[in-house]
């Protein structure tokens, strides 16, 4: 496999090119164009382009529009059937622009207009590639998903054998998997759960929440277990497909969770500490009251330990940052009644609370309440 030389107008991959056309003159015009980037080989149909497809050692077709017998458009139907992790490039005439982005709603990845320029050949068809890869590597994701879940689950389910006879025990070594697998946020899930039982509270009226809404903030990550190392411990900014690996923990903890019985309300917080009271948030965008009170406050309390603590993409904020930052986005990304009530008390009891980590415990966890020092 040829690999394509380094320029600026696109990154550098391997390709095996199929150029499909009934004129030779095209074939060869394509041909040349790529040949100094990409492996090639030409056919005049498409019936000999689905034989050769049928060796599975092609990364690309390129089509023509127009061919006698089977059309572009119905191999390109074809090929999506047969080969939906194949990159598709449409070839047509400048007066076949709107044929061409029809092509491309049923699933041809670009099209490319005849007399063809070298620069737009190469980019549109490393983009095309780009693109192929990206959803394969989150269909193979997904279609292991279920398989590592099941691992992971059976993992813990050995790692909690010994600890089944009290919940106390149970959150304890829960607590401890999350901390132990994401380390650069450890103590996350103590701070939050501090945070979030104040701010309940202070709104008050939620004393038969306060026990689900606990063990929601103390396990609200536990989804993490399932996500890949190279995701969750990334330094640098996610990819849009590593990005959408990482949403699924939300999914995955809740399914986790709510297959514990004394766990089953607190997994609906698990489900939903990602959404947002605009409606921004993930995995169901659900808005205002739709979203469980415990969930809304979980929010500001999340946000509270994310701008306050030392993380690997930024040094700790004060509280009174924090502060602003939650009254700006008050109405917005948090419930107005919520970040009232963080409004309510002082920069310098917030910091008191946050010390007070280390004597949380899985009892006071399990009972709904704050631990004082």
């Amino acid at each position: 496999m040829t690999k394509l030389i380094d320029s600026p107008a696109f990154t550098t991959v391997a390709a095996r090119v199929l150029i499909v056309d009934d004129e030779v003159s095209a074939r060869r015009v394509l041909a040349t164009m790529l040949t100094p980037f990409a492996e090639c080989v030409t056919v005049a149909s498409a019936d000999e382009a689905l034989r050769i497809l049928e060796t599975g050692q092609t990364d690309a077709v390129i089509s023509d529009l127009r061919m006698p017998g089977t059309s572009g458009i119905q191999l390109l139907v074809a090929v999506r059937k047969l080969y939906p992790h194949l990159a598709f490039l449409i070839a047509t005439g400048l007066d076949e622009t709107r044929v061409g982005v029809q092509a491309m709603q049923q699933g041809a990845d670009d099209y490319l207009v005849k007399p063809f320029d070298v620069d737009t050949v190469v980019f549109g068809l490393d983009r095309a590639l780009q693109r192929k890869k990206l959803e394969k590597e989150v269909a193979n994701y997904r279609l292991h998903l279920e398989e590592m879940v099941a691992e992971r689950t059976q993992q813990l389910g050995v790692a909690l054998k010994d600890t089944e006879r009290s919940y106390e025990h149970t959150l304890a070594a829960l607590g401890a998997a999350i901390d132990l697998r994401d380390s650069p946020t450890a103590g996350h899930s103590r701070r939050v759960f501090l945070y979030s039982m104040e701010l309940a509270k202070i709104i008050g009226g939620m004393e038969c929440r306060l026990r689900d809404l606990a063990m929601g903030a103390w396990l609200h990550d536990i989804g993490k277990l399932a996500i890949p190392d190279q995701i969750l411990l990334k330094p640098g900014p996610l990819t849009p497909a590593e990005w959408a690996v990482m949403q699924t923990h939300a999914r995955v903890g809740y399914d986790l969770v709510k297959s514990i019985a004394f766990l089953a309300d607190a997994a609906e917080i698990v489900l939903t500490h990602h959404e947002r009271y605009d409606g921004s948030g993930y995995p169901q965008g659900l808005k205002a009251e739709e979203i469980p009170i415990g969930s809304r406050v979980f929010v500001v309390a999340d946000t509270i330990d994310a701008l306050t603590s030392d993380r690997p993409y930024q040094a700790a904020r004060s509280f009174q940052a924090a502060r602003e930052v939650i009254e700006r986005g008050s109405g917005g990304v948090f419930d107005p009644q919520v970040a009232r009530a963080f409004s309510l008390l002082s920069n310098e009891t917030w910091e008191k609370i946050s010390k007070e980590t280390f004597s949380v415990t899985a009892s006071s966890v399990v009972a709904g309440g704050r631990v004082t020092s």
